[in-house]
């Protein structure tokens, strides 16, 4: 009996379990989207704080002019457009290229006009404008932050030194530079050097409404075989204390960035600093401290030790160019941008984007139209990283492999406002008085009066408005109900988008220049009968 009554114990035991089984997979296909019937990757709900930029090269008319031979009205016409297609896409911010080659987009300058305006080294547009400032102005209407892009080292960049202006740099202090690759750079250890530099930034920091100064990753020059760097004077005139001339070149980038900073802010406290180096700063091969790379390095063969600058806090944001795809075999995207994000140091890390390599001609991964995408979901799941940068203004305009529209329809559908710096500001504004609504046709005209300064006596810089369906819950947080962002003190705003017999929710909240955030108006309704 004892075996056939365990057999039959065992035979229940099976058909429980089966049944159990059963219900358990008849579950499972009830509920399709539990991960076992996986449906594609949805894009997470967008941030309300991201900055997205945009290169505007100047230098050999990559993006803007796009060629030396426009009107003055054409110059213009073509800015206010490329801001317009920026805008549309989501863009929040313009890395305007003004000094590319000791020359300048901007009339307040020590410097010669540019020649990529013209044609002419030194040749003022004509009829006259300052592009920088017609650039600003346009940039803020857009809701859009202007950060002044200098190529610090860069004298030229091609040998026709013949046809440089008589007022050029170069020829006025032959002796501050050396020629590598055909063209002239800046020597970086000469201390009249780094002087004459800190005035060329500052010219532009006191007369100028920026948000922000840029350097890109042009620091002692790339590595070209058989070429070497002609500084062994300087080294002998200026090096005492160095050993080794690597460390002393490095000293010399070290001394400029701190300068930069100190004198940046100590003019505009509000005014960002931000670098956006070579994306490797070493290879772990080369340092241990470095990133799991094989690939050139900005502290070893640039000088550029981009990662002591976030760590001493002389930056408000770094930027390195991360260039290549998700696990890419010397250089992964996802392996470097984890490494910066354990090297932020409490300050903004934003990523260089390479756009410029979407459907390259070569193959690769960027001939797949998922793989920028893939890339900004990355850094989406990475707290650390506060945005992106893309290179450049063409290549986001020509939509390749339909990234722009990707941008528009998808990852940046909604506004967004840059993340705040609270180490250079922490204190919000006040919020907005008096706020109200009337209907007048099919608009809904809003209007609010200007709050009292803050607790640091700041004024208002701007106001953001949020609109919401009359039964929807008020958020805040959710991007998609931002109606309008606006960098100007103008107290209304008309909503030209209302439809007849809807009711909406509308708030008002206060910006300050580091685009701090009030607390929100009191919540008003219309309705257009």
């Amino acid at each position: 009996m004892r075996p056939l009554i365990i057999c039959l114990m065992y035979i229940c035991r099976r058909l429980i379990f089966s049944i159990i089984l059963f219900s358990f997979f008849m579950k499972i296909q009830a509920q399709p989207n539990d991960g076992l019937n996986k449906i594609p990757d949805q894009v997470k709900s967008e941030p309300k704080r991201e900055f997205r930029g945009v290169w505007v090269a100047t230098v050999e008319n990559i993006d803007w002019p796009s060629t030396q031979h426009l009107t003055t009205d054409q110059q213009k016409k073509e800015l206010t457009d490329l801001l317009d297609e920026h805008q549309q896409s989501g863009i929040n911010a313009i890395m305007l290229q003004i000094r590319p080659a000791a020359d300048a987009f901007y009339a307040k300058s020590r410097e010669p006009w540019s020649k990529w305006l013209n044609g002419t080294q030194g040749q003022a547009p004509n009829p006259a404008y300052d592009p920088l400032e017609f650039a600003i102005t346009e940039a803020h209407k857009r809701g859009m932050e202007l950060h002044a892009w200098f190529n610090p080292y860069r004298a030229t960049n091609d040998n026709k030194f013949a046809a440089l202006s008589p007022e050029h740099i170069t020829r006025i202090k032959p002796e501050w530079f050396f020629i590598y690759g055909g063209i002239k750079l800046f020597n970086p250890g000469i201390p009249e050097v780094r002087d004459y530099i800190v005035k060329v930034f500052l010219d532009v920091v006191d007369n100028y409404d920026i948000d922000g100064i840029h350097m890109d990753d042009y620091f002692y020059p790339y590595k070209i075989e058989g070429q070497h760097i002609n500084d062994t004077e300087a080294f002998k005139a200026y090096g005492s204390g160095f050993d080794n001339i690597n460390d002393w070149r490095r000293h010399n980038v070290d001394t400029l960035i701190q300068m930069l900073s100190d004198s940046i802010h100590k003019h505009k406290p509000h005014i960002k600093f931000g670098i956006s180096p070579f994306g490797i700063w070493a290879n772990k091969f080369q340092n241990p401290e470095g990133s799991e790379t094989n690939g050139g390095s900005s502290y070893y063969e640039l000088f550029a030790d981009s990662r002591r600058w976030i760590k001493e806090g002389w930056v408000d944001y770094i930027n390195p160019q991360l260039y290549w795809p998700i696990d890419d075999r010397s250089a992964a995207f996802n392996k470097l941008l984890d490494w910066w994000s354990d090297n932020t140091y409490n300050r903004h890390l934003y990523i260089g984007m390479a756009a410029y390599r979407i459907n390259e001609h070569r193959k690769g991964r960027f001939k797949d139209p998922a793989a920028m995408p893939d890339e900004i979901k990355y850094l989406r799941d990475n707290t650390r990283v506060e945005g992106s940068v893309y290179f450049s203004s063409k290549s986001l305009l020509n939509n390749p492999l339909g990234f722009t529209d990707s941008l528009r329809e998808n990852y940046y559908k909604y506004p967004a406002l840059p993340p705040p710096m609270l180490w250079l500001d922490s204190i919000p504004p006040n919020a907005p008085l008096n706020f109200m609504a009337t209907t007048v046709m099919n608009k809904v005209n809003l209007k609010w009066e200007t709050p009292p300064l803050a607790k640091d006596k700041e004024p208002v810089y701007g106001y953001v408005i949020y609109r919401f369906d009359g039964d929807e819950r008020v958020n805040l947080t959710d991007p998609k109900y931002i109606l309008h962002i606006q960098y100007d003190t103008t107290t209304s705003f008309t909503d030209e988008t209302a439809k007849r017999g809807q009711t909406y929710l509308y708030v008002v909240t206060a910006l300050d220049r580091l685009k701090n955030e009030s607390e929100p108006s009191p919540t008003i309704a219309a309705t257009i009968h």
